[in-house]
């Protein structure tokens, strides 16, 4: 028997173009501007709290750059190299997580690679995230790949504790801060998913996840997915602040207020 893999609500909503992404115009804007000028800086710092949408903005920067139609502020998202960069899948895309490949060793092994023209695209770009998690040694060597990278190259460093990044790594990066998105602009996210996924559910339910949330994208389509799975038929209330655990009061009470409105 055939098992068919669940594909998780916050992969399978992440923004396709620049326009989907929420909270992060000062971002965005800035991005398709450098793209539609030829301005692309050869290392970005996107700094912010989890779940504001940092690795999701450098994918779709990837996907701008190595379009077929690219470099272009819109990127088709149909072409072999939009696609590919959707599923992970791309070999000029490099995702890295410097939480658990934070050595010396691991830098070395970019350095080396660096050099490779493009196999698919036009640009090669180098994800990294949590990149204040890399040791003192291979933060050293990182400076180096960045003093002189070649044209082809991009560096995108995503984590959300810029002060523990090298000074010396962030001068030579362009830096974005990623805004906690409110709880309104994590409840626009979370009509949408429900509108495609044509979930019922509570009003109330989705914001009493919006709130809990914290203005985490990704934990409040996490919570979705899980309710997406526990609940049979209509989503209610009760089931969010279950799934939810533990509630704080102040939480309670906004749920209450929803009711009562």
């Amino acid at each position: 028997m055939e098992t068919m893999t669940h594909q998780s609500f916050y992969r399978k909503y992440r923004p396709v173009v620049f326009d989907e992404v929420k909270g992060q115009d000062h971002v965005t804007r800035t991005l398709r501007n450098a793209i539609v000028t030829g301005k692309i800086s050869h290392a970005y710092l996107f700094a912010g709290s989890r779940g504001t949408g940092k690795t999701s903005v450098a994918k779709l920067l990837a996907k701008a750059l190595n379009c077929v139609d690219g470099p272009t502020a819109d990127p088709c998202g149909k072409c072999e190299s939009c696609i590919a960069i959707g599923a992970g899948t791309s070999l000029d895309v490099v995702e890295m997580d410097a939480a658990s490949n934070r050595g010396i060793d691991d830098i070395r092994d970019i350095r080396d690679k660096v050099a490779f023209s493009p196999v698919e695209g036009k640009s090669k770009v180098y994800i990294l995230d949590e990149a204040h998690m890399l040791t003192k040694e291979a933060s050293n060597a990182f400076l180096k790949v960045l003093e002189e990278p070649p044209p082809h190259v991009i560096f995108v460093l995503c984590t959300t504790e810029a002060h523990k990044v090298l000074p010396t790594i962030q001068s030579r990066c362009q830096r974005f801060e990623f805004r906690r998105p409110n709880a309104d602009m994590v409840l626009e996210v979370l009509d949408r998913v429900t509108a495609e996924e044509q979930l019922d559910i509570e009003k109330a339910g989705l914001e009493a996840i919006a709130r809990a949330a914290a203005g985490s994208f990704r934990d409040a389509i996490g919570v979705l997915d899980q309710l997406a799975t526990y609940c049979e038929g209509e989503i209610k209330l009760t089931d969010v602040l279950s799934l939810l655990g533990t509630v704080e009061s102040e939480l309670l009470f906004e749920a209450v207020d929803i009711v009562a409105e």
